[in-house]
């Protein structure tokens, strides 16, 4: 049979299929689009940025608190002790400024602090010169406890960032320090430990 004289014509690539492109889509990618379709309307490109970056803390923190539990911790209660243990010798503050440096009310401290006391990690005792103040003290047991669990909690967010280049860790630290700095309330402490 003669070859045909006619220049083969090149095959068109073939388009991915709705369901496919869904499939290649992330959680949030899959939320955008969807609201894409039923509100075409509303602009949803800023859930790109701030639903990745929400998801993301939510597996960030579910990740972080897994160390905790190894120690008996709730991450409040490693917020606690941490804030303690970052006050220096003699580890210690006032119930006030806990709820400040860990940006919870005073009866959500309250219920930390009895819960740590129980546990033999901390004492209160009133505030020299204020007969209705307290103070909250690391135990030498609770020294001992956040000093070991938070350097487990430290390998544990190097483990994390170790899903970043070198590089792409310290683009993302100058992006987010920015961007905190920008939507923090101005003298606001923030939130105290991050898990630190």
């Amino acid at each position: 049979m003669a070859a045909s004289s006619q220049p083969r014509q090149p095959r068109q690539p073939r388009q991915p299929s709705a369901s496919a492109s869904a499939q290649r889509l992330d959680h949030v990618g899959r939320i955008q689009a969807e609201w894409e379709r039923e509100r075409p309307d509303v602009d949803v490109s800023p859930q790109a940025v701030i639903g990745r970056l929400h998801r993301l803390g939510a597996l960030l923190t579910e990740q972080l608190c897994v160390a905790y539990r190894r120690f008996g911790l709730s991450e409040g209660e490693f917020d606690v002790l941490a804030a303690l243990r970052r006050a220096g010798e003699p580890f210690e503050r006032a119930p006030g400024e806990l709820a400040a440096h860990t940006m919870v009310t005073t009866g959500a401290m309250t219920k930390r602090i009895d819960r740590l006391e129980r546990g033999g990690l901390v004492t209160r005792r009133r505030a020299a010169g204020d007969g209705r103040g307290r103070v909250v003290a690391l135990t030498a047991a609770g020294r001992e406890l956040i000093d070991r669990a938070f350097t487990e909690h430290m390998h544990n967010e190097r483990r994390l960032l170790d899903a970043l280049t070198p590089d792409e860790a310290t683009a993302v630290e100058t992006l987010l320090t920015g961007w905190l700095a920008r939507v923090e309330q101005p003298g606001g402490s923030g939130r105290g430990e991050e898990g630190a």
